[in-house]
């Protein structure tokens, strides 16, 4: 009997310490963090598990037995919610149970233009309309001294067009302020660009700010990673070569046109950033272009071709001389 007892005593300590223990964060010394949906409808078992599955917690079972323990069960709300692997489980709870999240996750996509985010902030309800427009064309941003002089750029932009790096942001709505918001995307591209690229910019025969608008053309005129290189090298070459780019993405950026046909009085708009009427780069990027872009801007593939198109089955079809290339549109843009 005695033994009995102690084998009992020893499992209810290890079932005591496993349970202290479960409660814990998962990582303490780690600010990561985790974007989490609660379906309307979900079980305390159904979230448990999400959360186990998402690494937001040590076990399920542990979860499951606080919230009897503590009686909250029924009290845990649906919504979007972002966790920290740092916090233990009676923190994931009361979050949980508040219904509300102090931070919302914001993505900024490649290929965003200033104007896209502006829109995007209203739309999340950070920001008025064309808050973030003004900004960029205003607010002092001297401390980034990798910007481009604010002169000869589109005001749909300004200097900050092209720098802002896209990535997925935490933010917390009752502290938002557009200009710092905008510093920490000028920030990022700061501490991933310039610092993990800093050999090849400074290896490259043209500046920053030409590497970023190329890289902007890269990105609006691709649409898999794969075609990049060639098409850096492409334009590069035409660039080089004193040839007009012939970027359709650039008349549409600056006549704020995304997708209908470009007319012959489009194509004849008088802004440098026309490259389908004047050689050369235009002033400034055109978007916020992906690190695939920026590598290819970096390292081009040389090649014999000029000229590239899009099929209209989604393909790119490359071409040596202007004969070819119109061959291609005969072929794959009916």
């Amino acid at each position: 009997m005695k033994k009995f007892v102690a084998w009992v005593l020893v499992l209810v300590i290890f079932a005591y310490g496993w349970y202290r223990f479960a409660l814990r964060p998962v990582d303490s010394g780690s600010d990561a963090r985790v974007p989490i949906t609660i379906e309307q409808g979900m079980s305390t078992s159904a979230i448990a598990e999400l959360l186990e599955s998402s690494d937001i917690i040590r076990s399920s079972s542990a979860f499951r037995l606080y919230t009897r323990v503590h009686g909250v069960q029924n009290s845990l709300q649906a919504g979007k919610f972002i966790f920290e692997k740092g916090q233990s489980v009676p923190e994931v709870i009361d979050a949980l149970q508040n219904g509300k999240a102090d931070e919302i996750s914001l993505t900024i996509p490649e290929g965003f233009t200033v104007k896209d985010i502006d829109a995007l902030l209203v739309e999340h309800g950070l920001a008025e309309e064309g808050e973030a427009i003004d900004c960029a064309n205003t607010c002092d941003f001297s401390s980034f001294e990798f910007l481009p002089p604010k002169e000869g750029l589109a005001k749909r932009g300004g200097q900050l067009e092209g720098y802002l790096y896209p990535d997925t942001y935490f933010v917390n709505p009752q502290e938002f302020v557009t200009k710092f918001f905008l510093e920490r995307l000028l920030t990022t591209f700061r501490n991933t660009v310039l610092e993990e690229y800093a050999d090849a910019i400074e290896a490259s025969p043209y500046s920053l700010h030409q590497i970023v608008t190329m890289a902007s053309l890269v990105e609006e005129e691709t649409r898999k990673a794969d075609e990049r290189p060639m098409v850096a090298g492409i334009l590069w070459k035409r660039f080089e070569g004193g040839v007009g780019l012939g970027v359709d993405a650039t008349v549409r950026y600056i006549l704020d046109k995304q997708s209908s046909a470009l007319t012959t009085t489009d194509l004849d708009s008088s802004s440098p950033y026309n490259t389908r009427k004047f050689r050369g780069l235009p002033p400034g990027p055109i978007a916020s272009p992906s690190v695939k872009s920026i590598e290819a801007a970096l390292n081009p593939e040389t090649s014999d071709y000029w000229y590239y198109l899009h099929g209209t089955d989604g393909q790119i079809r490359y071409a040596k001389t202007n004969d070819e290339h119109n061959e291609n549109k005969y072929k794959y843009l009916r």
